[in-house]
């Protein structure tokens, strides 16, 4: 969990120093692609801050009447990003890229910006394209500072759960907000380079069609991620349970414990990022107490957290 916090809150800070720049370079050239890459970084920032939130709700006590407490809260959160954040900044970026295409790249002088219905032209005594080039470099700076950070998070756990790589590992952690970092930065990188690659282009070219289209292309990959990060969290919401292997070992872990004659059901399901729940039916020898069998389910329960440390909570029930 601190691990992913801090990944979350380095993120955070960085996204919204970016977005701050991002703006005034807009404001300064009125390139498309940097109020798309705008509403990225805004989108980033409201995502982290929604993790955050995610993470701090999820840190409360188990109650009543949620008795395997509120580890769930960061899937739903994580979701509402995907929904309200990545998929309207997305579409904002594809909508006035596209706008600016169907015009021929734009209808402001150069240097100009439209915005909210007006346009802004701020003189300046440097040409603001290279202005809105360093930006777009010093972006590109904290995003890659952030990926690393996220990277490094998540290649821990592909060593720790013996994922074979970032397929394996997107398809099994429940560390939703490490994983939602890690493809935001990832996401943000592309998007960035996208509307580099679209200014330099439309200035060289002496055509804004080609910035207009990056910010088409930074549209597309918001809400492609919008997308993506929705089917993760779906996975988790519904209550996936842990990867066939590990179930496996648990089930071994179970049957050669003392007393064990055999397991005839066994089941996990995330109730948390990295938390889950084991319910298994366990058949014990005949001639052992009920005192002895509670010792047994004792001694099971600690070695399967003990095996896995993603294993918070233990239901052994003895089989009829």
């Amino acid at each position: 969990m601190a691990g992913s916090t801090g990944v979350v809150i380095a993120a955070m800070f960085a996204n919204g120093a970016i977005a701050v720049l991002k703006f005034f370079g807009f404001l300064l050239t009125g390139s498309p692609s940097m109020l798309a890459e705008t509403y990225h970084s805004i989108s980033d920032t409201g995502n982290q801050v929604l993790l955050l939130v995610g993470i701090k709700y999820s840190q409360q006590e188990a109650n009543r009447t949620h008795p395997f407490g509120y580890g769930k809260a960061q899937f739903f959160y994580a979701f509402l990003v995907s929904v309200l954040l990545f998929g309207i900044a997305g579409w904002e970026s594809l909508k006035h890229g596209y706008e600016k295409v169907r015009h021929g790249g734009g209808e402001t002088e150069a240097g100009a910006a439209e915005f909210l219905g007006y346009t802004i032209d701020i003189p300046l005594p440097v040409d603001p394209f290279w202005l809105s080039v360093i930006i777009l470099l010093g972006a590109i700076g904290f995003e890659t500072y952030a990926f690393v950070k996220a990277n490094a998070e998540l290649q821990r756990q592909m060593e720790q759960y013996g994922w074979s790589g970032y397929r394996e590992a997107f398809d099994r952690t429940s560390d939703i907000s490490t994983l939602t970092a890690f493809t935001e930065d990832t996401v943000a990188l592309v998007g960035l380079v996208v509307a580099l690659i679209g200014i330099f282009a439309s200035r060289f070219t002496g055509n804004p069609v080609y910035d207009a289209a990056g910010a088409i292309v930074i549209g597309i990959l918001l809400m492609s991620f919008a997308v993506l990060l929705a089917i993760e969290n779906k996975r988790l919401i519904l209550g996936e349970s842990l990867a066939k292997t590990a179930e496996e070992d648990l089930r071994k872990i179970v049957a050669n414990g003392e007393g064990i004659l055999g397991v005839d059901d066994l089941q996990t399901t995330f109730v948390g990022p990295q938390k889950v729940l084991v319910v298994g039916d366990v058949r014990f020898e005949t001639h052992l107490t009920p005192a002895e069998v509670d010792l047994a389910i004792e001694d099971i329960e600690n070695t399967l957290r003990e095996a896995d440390d993603r294993v918070a909570f233990v239901y052994i029930e003895p089989a009829d």
